[in-house]
């Protein structure tokens, strides 16, 4: 362990870190149907990034579960049933996991030694077009909604897919206000860059990207560009960086386009592809590093201010990551290579919780 290391956990012994997006509960179902007897999350669980040991080592104090099923006709239900996941999950371990809805709640469950559980709808398909759902939702603790995940909406563009709209229609814009009267978080995560302008145009209290990180470094359309970057200070909003190799590296990016072009048939993504891939594509894969991800959170930082960054690490939301960001037990490690950067502790402190608990607050005040 570095200095800066050591350094950093002191800091996240007393400001953890607030992750705003875990993909545990869709991982979970697909190894084991959500069976929390199955595999025993108070132990090591190497089949997933995330278990309890590994969130403590990690130094996290609140984490946002991700609530995230397919776009299908069952979207509403598979949503409710992740929705039974998580309270199960917290149920199971009272004395490590407190379920929380508001900044108030989250600080008290990290004052008591808990690990604070928010929930938030990765996708607007889990509504089912109805404001009623989106109500319930929230009444049953839902924080934010990612507005689309990969594919549109009826009322709003995906990054992406085709534009339809070329952001939100009537109906998306109700959504978003609706969202702002009850104190759901509009996530800007997965829509296209005109959504992100629109949304933002619209809400009247702070959005977030829940695990987004910058289109200057890494250009692909699941980030924020730099004109939303700024215009997301001025919302007083928050982009929380995310891991994803896919969203954080160009190299990574550009041998993920040619391994498609020279062999369509596999998919460079499916790790049950990577064994043939080697044989039938010899440009050998870009290792993708920490510092990747210090370079999306410090082109954020400067364009968007260090009051407007945050962590969304989307882990068990993909295949792979990082080299030194394997699993949910590396944030200190992030956090001491941005110290060696220069990072001071109140700099830090924002990054870790500080700033997504702050556009938690300002929802909670801003609510009907």
């Amino acid at each position: 362990m570095t200095t800066s290391e050591a350094r950093v956990r002191e800091l996240l012994a007393e400001h953890p870190v607030v992750d705003g997006h875990n993909d545990l509960p869709i991982a979970f179902y697909e190894l084991c149907g959500y069976d929390l007897d199955a595999h025993d999350l108070s132990g090591p669980v190497p089949q997933v990034n995330t278990d309890l040991p590994r969130l403590r080592q990690g130094q996290v104090g609140a984490q946002f579960w991700s609530l995230w099923v397919p776009q299908d006709a069952d979207s509403v239900r598979r949503t409710f049933e992740q929705l039974d996941f998580v309270r199960r999950l917290v149920e199971r371990f009272p004395s490590e996991l407190e379920l929380t809805s508001s900044a108030d709640d989250v600080e008290a469950a990290i004052k008591a030694g808990r690990i604070a559980s928010l929930m938030g709808m990765e996708g607007g398909h889990s509504i089912g077009e109805s404001l009623g759902v989106l109500r319930v939702m929230r009444a049953l603790g839902v924080r934010y909604m990612t507005l689309t995940h990969n594919n549109n909406v009826s009322w709003a563009d995906s990054a992406t897919d085709e534009p339809v709209l070329g952001g939100l229609n009537d109906f998306g814009e109700e959504v978003v206000r609706e969202m702002n009267r009850i104190g759901m978080l509009v996530d800007l995560s997965h829509v296209s860059a005109d959504t992100m302008r629109h949304a933002l145009r619209v809400t009247s209290t702070p959005v977030i990207f829940s695990h987004s990180s910058a289109r200057a470094v890494c250009d692909v359309p699941r980030n924020a560009p730099d004109d939303v970057l700024e215009t997301l200070a001025r919302n007083e909003g928050v982009c929380m960086v995310t891991f994803v190799p896919a969203f954080v590296s160009q190299p990574y990016v550009d041998w993920i386009a040619g391994a498609r072009e020279a062999v369509p048939e596999l998919n460079p993504l499916n790790p049950a592809d990577q064994v043939k891939l080697a044989n039938a594509y010899d440009v050998p894969k870009p290792e993708v590093t920490l510092d990747d991800v210090v370079d999306h959170i410090e082109h954020v930082r400067g364009i968007a201010g260090v009051d407007h960054i945050g962590i969304g690490g989307d882990y068990d939301g993909c295949p792979e990551f990082p080299t030194g960001l394997a699993d949910v037990a590396s944030y200190p490690r992030l956090f001491g290579a941005l110290a060696d950067r220069g990072w001071n502790e109140a700099e830090l402190a924002k990054l870790a919780g500080g700033n997504i608990l702050r556009v938690l607050r300002a929802a909670d005040e801003a609510a009907g």
